[in-house]
């Protein structure tokens, strides 16, 4: 949800009606950016349908947790969720009617409610992944659904808005914006409990919950022991916060990164898109820890980019936080990847072409 809620908000500001479909944490975080939205699957647990969906092939739940998979898992694991949100999506485009629906790549139920209306959907392409490859690897589980609701197969969309760099994956069809960081409000925290005297390392894990103990952050903690580094984890697990902490490792709760990352020597976190490209666009280098789904894959994209490092949980040491704070060419390659994107046009500059879109589209 987060990576569609800049378009969505300039789309709003441009005085259009916007409304979210969506479903468990998506709900909470739309209404804490001020967009309305719908709950179309409610009591979804998206880590449950995955596991259910994955614990009868071993071998391929495997490899997925290895980040080994790249998208050919995908369908089993995104399929079920497009047919869970499918009645009630279908319901509240019929009463709304859009005439224009914007989804990114791994909700191909965005693209089939628009050709069942007859209005255009457009792709907004904001993850590392490429936003066709991943529709791709989708909808051939969905083909029974798009009969049940009248199509012979889910169309591919009009069009896309792609918020990647290309020299962090490479030249992409469609229209090129910027990528902005989604804030969403947390405990109004924006500022960061350090020295102020040190380089400050924040250092983030996944929005998706996990009762185990955090690796990452724990191996951090270990590291910083004696560094001139401040290191702030952001809302760590249970038994790293009730350990003993180094003086120079504080803990904080939700922060929102468009404002505390500019303010930050480096990046750790856990592999997420969102992450990634929040430290890309505040000019901030990273350590990525490869892992589950697309946080290898990420991982491996910057550091082929140069603008951070791709570090295992068990291998990050001192030298990893002295090297990322300390390294000219890691934070001279994140700010090159800074400029890349604060050149590229912003989503108030998408508003008016893609509503020329639907307004082509045939009575």
């Amino acid at each position: 949800m987060l990576p569609l809620v800049p378009l969505a908000l300039a789309f709003r500001d441009a005085g259009h009606d916007v409304l979210f479909a969506t479903a468990e944490d998506g709900v909470d975080a739309a209404r804490k950016v001020g967009v309305a939205v719908q709950d179309v699957a409610p009591g979804l647990n998206v880590q449950r349908t995955f596991l259910r969906a994955l614990l009868p092939h071993p071998l391929r739940m495997r490899r997925v947790l290895a980040g080994q998979d790249g998208t050919s898992s995908l369908g089993y694991t995104f399929a079920p969720l497009a047919e869970r949100m499918t009645e009630r999506t279908v319901a509240l485009v019929d009463g709304w009617r859009p005439e224009l629906v914007l989804h990114e790549g791994l909700a191909p139920l965005g693209a089939l409610v628009a050709a069942r209306l007859g209005v255009p959907s457009v792709f907004v392409d904001a993850l590392l992944f490429d936003c066709r490859e991943l529709f791709s690897a989708v909808t051939p589980r969905l083909g029974g659904l798009a009969r049940r609701y009248g199509l012979d197969t889910i169309p591919e969309p009009a069009d896309a808005v792609v918020a990647i760099p290309p020299s962090v994956v490479g030249e992409r069809r469609g229209r090129s914006m910027r990528y902005v960081p989604a804030t969403v409000r947390g405990d109004g925290t924006t500022s960061l409990p350090t020295s102020g005297r040190r380089p400050v390392v924040l250092v983030s894990r996944s929005t998706v919950a996990d009762p185990r103990p955090d690796r990452m952050m724990a191996r951090v903690v270990a590291a910083a022991r004696g560094t001139e580094v401040d290191v702030v984890l952001v809302r760590p697990d249970r038994g790293v916060a009730r350990g003993p902490l180094p003086a120079n490792v504080t803990i904080t709760g939700w922060v929102p990164f468009a404002d505390v990352l500019p303010g930050v020597a480096g990046l750790v976190h856990h592999g997420g898109a969102g992450s990634v490209m929040s430290a890309l666009a505040a000019g901030v280098p990273q350590v990525v820890v490869p892992g589950a789904g697309d946080r290898t894959v990420h991982a491996r994209l910057i550091a082929a980019r140069g603008a951070g490092l791709a570090v295992p949980a068990k291998e990050i040491t001192t030298a990893t936080l002295e090297q990322l704070v300390g390294d000219p060419v890691l934070r001279w390659k994140a700010q090159e990847v800074a400029a890349e994107i604060a050149a590229m046009p912003p989503p108030a500059d998408l508003v008016e072409p893609l509503v020329a879109l639907a307004c082509r589209q045939p009575p």
